[in-house]
């Protein structure tokens, strides 16, 4: 039996309280106090509640008894459990020699055991890293193994309070799967996609590419996208993966020409603790483990480098990794989609790509139309782009003049879908009115002839590596404000996102990424 007794707020008054109580000998199991309120609770129900208001009167102050169902505490702690159920990450709570205090029911069950059977055991007994909390007295994350599976820990410390301030009387760990790491990351790289709906077009090539595309989705086995630059090689990819059996697994995507070879390979294998210099102490995990059940997209897969198209090779025998610097091969499930702007086939001929990868990689192939081949969508992909320029720079209503929009289904768009949705931000971010005219409808061209004609007649008395110096300075200096960023001005130029960023840094050009 639980009771709360409302009192007044007087010194003494639960001494008095609890006298009563011994004088009677009537046995208290548990006991809480808060200001006007002592609850307690009562091993039996043999003692009328009857009973001890009468008795209670004697004492000057109490106001009201009443029977209650939890003391505030284990109210507090039920309903901290039940949250702690609904949590889907395993929760474990240490004391400072390690041992587990509470464990919530994730936890339990991926261990395939009953919350009386963790509690009270020594962490290690699960957990056979060290936790780095002992090394540093700090929060930190590090990689573990829990229940024959990865995680990331992350290790927050409990400090004391007080005299021993600062000393670590215990943890609280939450472990993330790397599924559900990769799945964050998915993400944060795609943010919300719209599959199919994201193709934008109804002319015959792209509803062949769609019907094509879905046919495909179904299929566990790789597939290799082709088309020119900005055609919409990605999103293909991100629909391919959100028709299939992995959709909601996740979807991470990585330009193989963006990074140093080194980097590229640590990005997609992984390394372990001090594989290299700069390495986190506690290793990485790379792109094929968080993408385990999921798709992992290769783009510009021409430009990787012959030594790791021997690795993805092998890898692609069996889907075992190791992890740079590591002894231990590790098996995931993914699903390969590539893409390449380049002839593979010549690349393949030239000795430049292997021609076992391209035939590991090019099972299933789509073909990505250029934007000249399909003119009658421009009109769809127009309104489109202007309608999501006008909501970032807060305007409404804002139309093209029929000449205009013939004027941009008449050019030949050698940058393609991507070329034309930065032209048209630029056009709708500069539009004085409400209708777009075709005379506000410039194409990169005119920079390009404007280069040419102001700038490339100031060499003389240039050596050749001034003048090459000037010419890529000023090239730079005219696309940028088209391509504002360093990814961006690299697809247009085609050529890595790490020689763009040099080379802006080189001629001081603010620059994003």
């Amino acid at each position: 039996m639980r009771l709360e007794i409302s009192t007044q707020d007087r010194v003494g008054m639960t001494q008095e309280i609890l006298a009563v109580f011994a004088h009677h000998r009537w046995d208290i199991s548990a006991m809480e106090v808060s200001q006007y309120h002592v609850y307690l609770q009562l091993p039996n129900k043999q003692i009328e509640v009857s009973e001890i208001a009468t008795k209670l009167n004697s004492v000057s102050g109490v106001e009201a008894i009443k029977v209650i169902e939890l003391l505030p505490g284990e109210r507090k702690s039920q309903q901290l459990e039940v949250l702690l159920a609904k949590i889907p990450e395993p929760i474990i709570d240490i004391d400072k020699n390690g041992f587990i205090l509470t464990a919530n029911l994730t936890a339990c069950d991926a261990l395939n055991m009953d919350a009386n059977e963790v509690i009270g055991k020594p962490l290690n007994h699960f957990i056979k890293q060290r936790l780095r909390i002992y090394l540093s007295g700090q929060a930190a994350t590090q990689e573990v193994t829990f229940a024959s599976k990865q995680y990331y820990a992350d290790i927050t410390p409990i400090k004391s309070v007080g005299a021993n301030d600062g000393a670590i009387n215990g943890a609280i760990i939450v472990l993330r799967s790397l599924e559900n790491v990769g799945r964050h990351l998915s993400h944060y790289q795609t943010g919300h996609s719209h599959g199919f709906d994201s193709i934008i077009g109804t002319s015959p090539a792209i509803e062949q590419l769609k019907q094509q595309t879905k046919r495909f989705a179904s299929l566990e086995l790789p597939v290799l996208i082709t088309g020119e630059t900005g055609t919409g090689k990605e999103l293909l990819a991100q629909a391919l993966h959100d028709n299939g059996n992995r959709s909601g697994k996740p979807f991470l995507a990585i330009n193989c020409a963006s990074l140093p070879e080194h980097l590229l390979e640590s990005e997609l294998f992984g390394y372990e603790s001090g594989a290299f210099t700069g390495a986190r102490s506690a290793g990485k995990p790379g792109l094929f483990e968080l993408a385990d059940g999921g798709t992992i997209f290769l783009d510009e897969i021409a430009e990787m480098p012959v030594y790791l198209q021997a690795k993805l090779l092998r890898f692609l025998e069996d889907y075992k990794l190791r992890r740079l610097g590591g002894l231990t091969d590790r098996k995931v499930d993914i699903r390969i989609i590539s893409a390449t702007h380049q002839p593979l086939v010549e690349k393949v001929q030239a000795k430049l790509f292997r021609e076992d990868l391209y035939y590991r990689l090019n099972v299933l192939n789509l073909q990505l139309p250029s934007l000249k081949h399909r003119k009658e969508d421009i009109p769809l992909l127009t309104a489109h782009f202007i309608s999501n320029a006008a909501k970032q720079v807060n305007l409404q209503h804002v139309n093209l003049s029929p000449e205009a929009l013939q004027k941009i289904i008449d050019y030949a768009w050698p940058g393609n879908v991507r070329q034309l949705q930065n032209i048209l931000f630029r056009v709708v971010a500069l539009a004085q009115t409400d209708e777009i005219s075709a005379e506000e409808v410039e194409f990169d061209d005119k920079a390009i002839i404007d280069f040419q004609n102001n700038e490339l007649n100031s060499i003389d008395g240039l050596n050749w590596q001034q003048a090459q110096q000037q010419f890529e300075q000023t090239l730079l200096r005219s696309l940028y404000p088209l391509y504002p960023s360093t990814r961006k001005l690299a697809q247009r130029l085609q050529v890595s996102h790490n020689k763009i960023a040099m080379k802006l840094r080189q001629y001081d050009i603010v620059a994003t990424v």
